[in-house]
Order: structure tokens, then sequence, then C-alpha cells
């Protein structure tokens, strides 16, 4: 056989992922007969692009072998507007009036409702119900509003207050629609259509199965609407839908604004805004690092917003910013301002920071106090007499609002009412506001780029800045809408041009089981846990990987067969070989196991000694350079950490955060060997990591000298670390490679202390396996592969062959995938 010299850098990547999650598929069922399996049993969609232009994209997504009928054009349409329909609002009216399901994906503020209201108006024709659900009940109340002006017979149904519940349209939250088709309610019978809006809080984690249930519930014969932010993958969710229900499902999509926007930022302690993204969707850098140099300007001046933020406090820095800002906004007559801020505390401590700002007319005022004072007639007389609702009225007849979750109901609904008349002039509120409530503005603020997520400070998503940026900009009424961020020193030029002009976010599903959920299905009829395991949105999409997997499978055996040996190697010898070779690691394994016990060890963990580390799942990180040895954990040897320098495959994502000051969990790092550095996901960085102590596998008699560098004594390893810490990353790497000089020296290998003669380690069971290694090593000398110059060549290329087998490598894949 004619020897090949190929670049097997796909089948190492292979290799790694195969050996790191071998231990899990051990008892999986063959990877390429079960992968071809789900192949034949996946269901088959076809895709046709009805239309594809004048910033609309109309596609069907219908099953294999449906015959599927032409759209006809409408000829006496059930509801007229008095005005000329953008091209999505016409093609999603052309898919309800032929009785075929559509989800329209567009912006905020697009004119998604006018879907929704023809749908009313087709049910309505065919003496048929209609429910609109919604995520939350503020939605629920402003559409019941807005559709009891339009028709006559509506209903409400929301956690809080039921009305006219025997409604022909009935509107309520997603969790009233679930209920009642887990109780089989005749209402669900009597369904001609159901309006989802704001669908893509089906990704929402605590929430969003509430959608999937539903979803999965509804009988086949209704028809469906679903209104959303724009998405990326809108059309896998129409496969999904023509999966539960085996009927076409159109999507129409569009992302263009009917009025643009103008994206500034304001440098906290700057003395004006800067323009960073124009109405074209163009990131002005120039503008972008004007601003940021005048936050490092004032940055000695002021302390950053986000450091002196807690949980629940206000910021100290934007304080007298925020407010300079509304009024820069009054000024130039860009009313009325939505200020969001993501705590309930901040936005009432900014409202009150206005005590001296009003906006408001004497007629303004009368009219404010006048729907204040009808609204809380209802309530009792020590509700009236509330904080809550003292302080509210004073701050509304200054036409300033406030809007968040701890607000009662009935204020909440007082807010919206008066802003959406045009009285409130400036609303502070959390991101709830922004889930769909039909509340547009001419401007929107932000406080700051990070939220609380509930475990810590994070950067706002694009999803979320779109979202709630869509705000601004009232159609009919403004040229243009104006979107100002409040800048800290926490945001870099990439980060601010990614959350800008970021994609919207995915519909992932956040689908889970529930206790509640199995006694509920028990309940049913017609389905059972294990369909609702089958039918779920995430389950669809790890079966969406599968062609993926078939490509994969195919490409991983052509790599095998080209993965061949001399002619003149003897197979039996190099799998002998190697079996030996890898019976000495597991040896070597279990030897240090009992070593790494014995706190007799520990004095040679000395600064500068080099190491070998590999983790619990035999992932060989190579040589480390011993800095600290961390006794902060537990005083017993075996959890101490051992804080290492060493070379690892470092995501950047990791590499931004604050790991200035201590070292890299081990957990969170990978080997360098094993990764493909040219990715922009992964480099290869020299780092300090702590290492926990049965982490190790052998002890180098190597011992560098680091102070010559750092100008620090040795002993002195604290103080070692901490000026380690704070050095560049080429400092890091010019120390590390001591390890490469010192290989050098000692021709290519380093030699490796003994547990009995070197480390004194006196326990019968080591001993016994450092027998059975020399044994070992003897055995391996004894066979003729040993005396090839190839050697380490040919065992990477058996370890390759026999590792990423077919089927070893599918078994993960599948596994891994679902």
């Amino acid at each position: 056989m004619e020897f090949l010299d190929i670049n097997l850098d796909e089948v190492a990547s292979a290799f790694h992922e195969a050996k790191r999650f071998g231990k899990r598929c051990k008892e999986a069922p063959d990877g390429p007969i079960e992968v071809k399996r789900c192949l034949k049993k996946f269901p088959k969609f076809q895709t046709y692009v009805l239309l594809s232009g004048s910033g609309c994209i109309h596609e069907v997504v219908y099953p294999s072998g449906y015959a599927l009928n032409e759209l006809k054009n409408l000829e006496n349409p059930v509801r007229n507007y008095p005005f000329t329909l953008d091209p999505f609002q016409q093609r999603a009216i052309l898919c309800i009036e032929n009785e075929q399901s559509v989800m329209v994906s567009a912006h905020t503020s697009a004119g998604k409702t006018v879907v929704a209201e023809y749908a009313v108006a087709k049910s309505l024709k065919q003496n048929q119900r209609v429910i609109y659900t919604t995520p939350i009940k503020a939605l629920s109340n402003q559409k019941f509003r807005e559709f009891s002006e339009i028709f006559k017979d509506v209903g409400l149904m929301t956690g809080d207050i039921t009305i006219n519940q025997e409604a022909t349209i009935l509107i309520m939250t997603t969790e009233i629609l679930r209920s009642m088709l887990y109780r089989s309610s005749d209402v669900t019978r009597e369904v001609g259509w159901v309006i989802f809006d704001e669908i893509h809080y089906m990704r929402e984690k605590e929430r969003g199965v509430i959608w999937e249930e539903t979803i999965i519930l509804l009988p086949d014969s209704v028809g469906l609407v679903f209104l959303s932010a724009t998405i990326p993958n809108a059309r896998e969710f129409a496969e999904w839908i023509v999966f539960l229900h085996r009927k076409p499902c159109h999507v129409v999509y569009t992302d263009c604004r009917p009025v643009p926007l103008q994206h500034y930022v304001y440098p906290c302690g700057g003395d004006g805004i800067h323009l960073v993204v124009n109405q074209n969707r163009e990131f002005i850098e120039s503008n972008f690092n004007l601003a940021l140099n005048t936050l490092q300007n004032a940055a000695g001046n002021s302390i950053s917003d986000m450091k002196s933020r807690g949980r629940n406090g206000g910021s100290t820095r934007s304080q007298p910013y925020c407010s300079k800002l509304v009024k820069l906004v009054m000024d130039q007559n860009l009313e009325p301002l939505i200020v969001f801020s993501f705590s309930k505390m901040d936005c009432e401590f900014y409202a009150m920071q206005l005590n001296k700002m009003d906006f408001s007319t004497q007629s303004e005022k009368a009219a404010i106090e006048l729907v204040f004072n009808n609204a809380i007639e209802s309530l009792s007389v020590d509700d009236r007499n509330l904080p809550q609702v003292q302080i509210l009225l004073p701050v509304l007849r200054r036409g300033i609002g406030i809007h968040h979750g701890g607000l009662l109901p009935i204020l909440k609904e007082i807010v919206e009412v008066l802003f959406a008349e045009g009285f409130i002039k400036v609303l502070y509120a959390t991101e709830t506001f922004a889930m769909g409530l039909n509340m547009p503005a001419r401007s929107v603020l932000f406080t700051s780029t990070r939220k609380f997520d509930g475990r810590d400070f994070r950067l706002l998503s694009s999803g979320e800045y779109i979202q709630m940026s869509g705000r601004a900009g009232r159609r009919g009424k403004d040229i243009r809408g104006t979107v100002i961020m409040m800048l800290d020193d926490r945001i870099s030029a990439d980060e601010a041009r990614k959350l800008l002009l970021g994609e919207p976010d995915r519909l992932d599903s956040s689908f889970y089981l529930t206790n509640n959920m199995i006694l509920n299905l028990l309940r049913v009829e017609d389905i059972n846990p294990e369909i609702m395991l089958a039918k779920n949105f995430q389950q669809f999409q790890c079966r969406s990987e599968l062609p993926y997997l078939e490509k994969r499978l195919n490409d991983t055996e052509s790599l095998i067969k080209n993965i061949c040996f001399p002619d003149d190697i003897d197979m039996e010898q190099l799998g002998a070989y190697v079996k030996l070779h890898h019976a000495v690691a597991v040896c070597e394994s279990e030897r240090w196991a009992l070593v790494s016990q014995r706190k007799s060890v520990i004095p040679f963990f000395q600064a500068g000694r080099v190491v070998r580390i590999r983790n619990l799942d035999d992932w060989d990180f190579g040589w480390g350079i011993v800095v600290h040895v961390d006794r902060s954990v537990h005083q017993k040897s075996d959890r101490m950490s051992v804080i290492c320098l060493m070379e690892v495959a470092e995501d950047r994502i990791l590499r931004n955060s604050d790991y200035t000051r201590k070292p890299i969990p081990f957990s969170y790092v990978k080997p360098a060997d094993g990764v493909d550095f040219q990715t922009d996901t992964f480099t290869s960085v020299i780092q300090l990591v702590s290492v926990p102590l049965d982490c190790l596998s052998g002890i180098s008699s190597v011992c560098l000298k680091l102070n010559s560098l750092l100008e620090c004594d040795n002993q002195n390893t604290e103080m070692l670390f901490n000026k380690l810490s704070v050095q560049p990353d080429h400092v890091k790497r010019r120390i590390w490679e001591g390890v490469d000089r010192a290989k050098a020296k000692l021709g290519g290998v380093l030699p490796v202390l003994d547990p009995i003669k070197d480390l004194n380690i006196k326990d019968d069971r080591v001993k016994q396996q450092c027998e059975t290694i020399n044994l070992l090593k003897a055995r391996m000398a004894m066979n003729p592969i040993s005396k090839r110059a190839d050697l380490d060549s040919l065992i990477d290329r058996f370890n390759w062959k026999a590792t990423v087998s077919v089927s070893n490598i599918f078994r993960f894949l599948f596994y891994f995938k679902n």
C-alpha cells in the first residue's frame, strides 16, 4: 500500500470530540443505524417562495406530497381599511382569506395588528369564535380596549379579571387558553381562529413552554395566526407548525421600517450626544470613538454607573445625566419619550429626580386628574390611601409616568391610557413595557446597556435592544425616531456595534417537562406525556440536525478511508504496542491518584515546578508551570488547587471576562491541542488556571526560575502570582516557553520524579503500580515497532482510525445534538 502523507486535522478534531464524550456514548445504540432510521422517520417539507421583493418575503411551507392550492385573490374582503396596506399586510390577509395559517414576522410598530383584525373579522363572518392570546395581562387589557371600539361582542379573560366570557371574540393570556385546552372547554371546540401575539416570547425560559403546550394541544381544524418580532428562523417555526397540524403554514417576513431610526450615544460626563448609527443603519465608528474618549476623560471625575450599582440601587453616576438628557429631548421637541431602566427602583428614582420639571398645561392636568380619580373609584378607601397611589398622581400631573411590574394593575392601566392619549410626555419604564404594548413614542432613552437577568449583570442582547428601541418613531407622525443610549465605561466598540446592528434573537425552544404538565396530560384523552415530548419544538429543532449528521456520516467515512499506513508496518504489532501504551497511561493515572493524596508531595509544588496536567475525563493539557498553591479551598491536600501557567484553548468570551486578578477555574478551559485555532471562538493563549490537585498526572524534575523576569522572590508565591496576573500576554508566553527550552536541552523529554525514590512515598499500592508500569514499558521496548522513528505518528494514526470509527463518532453526535 502506498503511504499517503495526508492532512488529518479534521480527523484529529473528530477524535478529540469522540474521546471527550466517549464515556457518555458507551451504552448508546449504533450511531449510523440510529441516524439513518431517524432520517427515514423525519417528516419531509417543501418550501415555495410566493413573493420576494418590495420589502416583503412570502414563503409557504407544506408537507411533502400535499396538494397545495393557489391563493385566490381578494374579491369581497371582510374588512376594509382607510389606508393603503403594506405589502406584508396584503400577503398575510390573502393567506387568512384562503383559510391558511400564517406567521407574520415584522419589526415593532409595523402594523401587525391589522392582520389580527382581519382574522377576527373573518371568523365573525363565518360565525365562529376567535381567540386572541397575549403574553401579559397589560397587553390583553389594551387589546380589549382597542377591539371593543371596532367590534361589538368582545370578552376579556386574565388572571385578574373576566369580562363577558361567552363573547364571540375572546382576548386572554396564553395561560388561560392552555387551561381551557386541558379542561376540554366548549369554547375550544367552537373556535375558528386563534391569534398568538408576540409569539417570539416562546423563547422565555420560564414561560415559553406554555406556548408550546398550547400550540400542540390545539385541534388541527383551527386556523392559526402568529404575530412576531423579526426572527431569523421563522421558516423553521413554520415547519414545526406543519409537522404538528399537517397543513400549510405561510411565513410573511419584512424588516423594513416605515419610520427609520437614528441611534445616539451619550457618554456619562460628556457635553452632548453622538450619532453612531444613521437612518441607513450605517455605524459611524469615528463618532463612537469620540464618545469613548469623552467617557475616558470624564472617568476620573465620576464613578462608573455599573461599579456603583447594586442589584437594586440607583446609579450615582447617571443620576444627573439622565435628567440632563430628558431636558435635552424636551427642548428639541422630541417627546413623547420612553426612558427604559432595568429595575423598578431606578424607574421611580429617576422619575422623582424630575420634581422641578413640569410638561403639562393646566387643561392637561385637569384631564389627568379626572381620569385618575375616575379609575381609582373602584378601589376601597384603604387602597386609595396606599403610598403607591398617593405618590403617583402628583407625578402624572406633571406629564411624567412610571410603569413597572411592581405597580398595582389599575395604576399600570391608568399610565397606559394616559400615555396613549398623549398626556404623559416622559415615561420611565422597565422592559415589560416593550412587550407588545402598542405604545409608540418619538424617542427612546436607555439609562444603561446592562441589566440584571436574575443571576448576574450582563449586556443587553441585540434582540432585546431591537425590541425596546423599536418603540421610537410613530408611523404617520414622525419622520424618524430617536434612540439615545447612555454609555458607561464597560462597553467596547465591537460590543456596541453588535448591540446596535446585531441580528434579532433566534426563536429557540425553552421546553421542559413539569409534574403539573404530566398530571394535566393524563387527564386529556388523545394525548399523553410521550406525545408531548415527541412533538415539542425543542425535539423538532434537534431532529432538524439529522441531515447535517448524515453529511458528517459520509464525510467521516471518507476520512477514515484516507488514514493509511506504510506497507512495511505489521498492524498486529502496532495494535499490541498501542494497547500497552494505553495501559501505561491508565496505570500512571491510578498511581497519581494515590500519590496526590499524600501530604508529603505538597513541598514539591514550589514556584517554577513543571507539572503534567490531565483532567478526570482524560483530556491531556500537556505541561504547566506551578506559580502558587492555593490553600484557601481546604487544608486537606486532596482538596487543594495549584495555580499553574499553562497553554489552553480559551474561549474569547471567557477572555473578556473579569479574570485579571484571579485564576480561571480549570473547568472553564480546554486543551490547546484539540481545537482549531483559526475559528472565531477559540484561540491558543497562556493563562493562569486553578488546577485541582487530582488533575495533575506527574511532577517533573525541572524547576524554572521565575524571579528573573518578574523581579520577585520565587519563595513568595502569592506576590509572584499577583505580579504575573497583571502581566501582558507576551510576558506570560515568554515565561511558559521556558518549558520548551528545557525540553530541548533534555533531548525532547522532561524527566518525571519517581514517586518512591524522589517523592519518598511509602505505599505498597504505589510500589505495585510502579512495578506494573516498568513491566509494561519493558514489553513495549521489546516490540519491534518501538524502534521506528515515526512511532508517534503511527500511534496517532492508529488511535484516529480506531476512535474515529463511524459508529463512535455518530454515537457522540447523535446524543450530543439531541
